[in-house]
């Protein structure tokens, strides 16, 4: 029985050595220290989540208008409507992004406008003129804003409130000017087709009233325009 038992002592410290040796042989390989759990990132301050948000927005934003861009040209009516749905789901996209980049940091006013623009692209026009209000408050100047502003006051039929637009802009950033009576005439030319909405005396004066703001607007660009001399 001695013999026996002596026999089983290193038995089971073999089996001891088998277990631990695992342990160790697993923190060797890396030079003879256990690995360590990586120590967490930086974390972003609320204006770096807000611009990561903002940019996240701005790329949705850009795939919508090129859907858009696609369904313009687009001869099949049930692919262009496919387009324009696929559009309005990046635009709403874009909301929630611009929305959390709003949260992040209130000041963004890039982000107010974006906001105001996506919500003026799927027909949320109330939500639209808010978000462009915010905007504005904070960078009064901010004249995409003002640009968009007067397009979703366009839809609105709000046309005295267009017409002060313009001016403004005619005055502060013609190219914005430009992009503003280019929606107009785009505007017009539905409301020809589809007055609904509108009465027909004041379409009238409106339309008489772009078309003057487009004669003078190209008066004054060519006497801006520098002459090419000849020697």
């Amino acid at each position: 029985m001695k013999k026996n038992r002596a026999h089983g002592l290193p038995l089971a410290l073999a089996l001891a050595l088998l277990l631990i040796l695992p342990a160790f042989s697993s923190g060797s390989s890396s030079g003879g220290k256990t690995s360590l759990p990586s120590a967490p990132a930086e974390r972003m301050t609320p204006e770096q989540e807000a611009n990561a948000l903002y940019n996240d927005g701005i790329s949705y934003r850009d795939k919508a208008a090129k859907l858009e861009k696609e369904a313009e040209s687009e001869n099949d009516a049930r692919k262009k409507e496919k387009l324009l749905a696929k559009a309005k789901d990046k635009h709403e996209d874009s909301i929630k992004k611009f929305d959390q980049a709003t949260k992040k940091n209130p000041g963004n006013y890039a982000a107010w406008g974006n906001l105001g623009y996506a919500y003026r692209k799927i027909g949320n026009y109330p939500a639209s003129l808010e978000a462009y209000g915010k905007a504005l408050a904070i960078q009064p100047n901010y004249t995409p804003a003002i640009e968009y502003r007067a397009e979703a006051y366009l839809a609105l039929n709000q046309l005295d409130d267009v017409k002060s637009v313009y001016m403004m802009l005619f005055n502060m950033d013609r190219p914005r000017a430009d992009e503003l009576a280019a929606a107009i005439d785009k505007w017009l030319e539905k409301k020809k087709a589809d007055p609904s909405g509108i009465e027909p005396s004041k379409l009238e004066e409106f339309s008489k009233w772009a078309e003057q703001r487009k004669q003078l607007a190209s008066q004054v660009s060519s006497v801006l325009k520098p002459k090419n001399e000849r020697w």
